[in-house]
């Protein structure tokens, strides 16, 4: 590029650019067109039997995360990431991992294990009727 004026060189260096930043957006979606919000209204989850005592399991259809803290004491919690608001996908024993930025939070309390994520997850109202989950407003 000896031959080039700086001003074409910047505009080349920008337009080399350009389809990084779009990979950058893109990580920052769920990828999936999934929806980015917890439920508005009460949800059935699935059976209550589902998820044992001491354990957490994950409806990533609804956006919910559910511990089961003691026999008849169940905590929800949204599983949007409160960093980007991306859909939590996975979930080991109790820890929730956004795919996104790397947040980590605890599925028993909602509370934040690991940054860029500050704010606890938002928990949601769960009983179980019938033999089954409700989580969401009103439930």
């Amino acid at each position: 590029m000896s031959g080039t004026s700086p001003a074409r060189r910047t505009v080349l260096r920008a337009a080399a650019l350009v389809p990084a930043a779009g990979l950058g957006l893109t990580a920052c979606t769920s990828g999936d067109g999934g929806s980015r919000s917890a439920p508005t209204k009460p949800v059935e989850l699935g059976a209550a039997d589902e998820v044992p005592v001491g354990g957490s399991k994950l409806y990533t259809d609804e956006n919910v995360v559910v511990s089961r803290i003691a026999d008849d004491e169940y905590k929800a919690f949204s599983s949007i990431c409160t960093h980007a608001q991306c859909p939590i996908e996975k979930l080991r024993g109790s820890k929730l991992t956004c795919q996104c930025h790397g947040s980590q939070f605890d599925a028993k309390n909602g509370k934040v294990l690991r940054e860029p994520a500050v704010t606890p997850l938002e928990e949601l109202p769960v009983k179980v009727a019938g033999g089954k989950i409700v989580a969401g407003p009103g439930a």
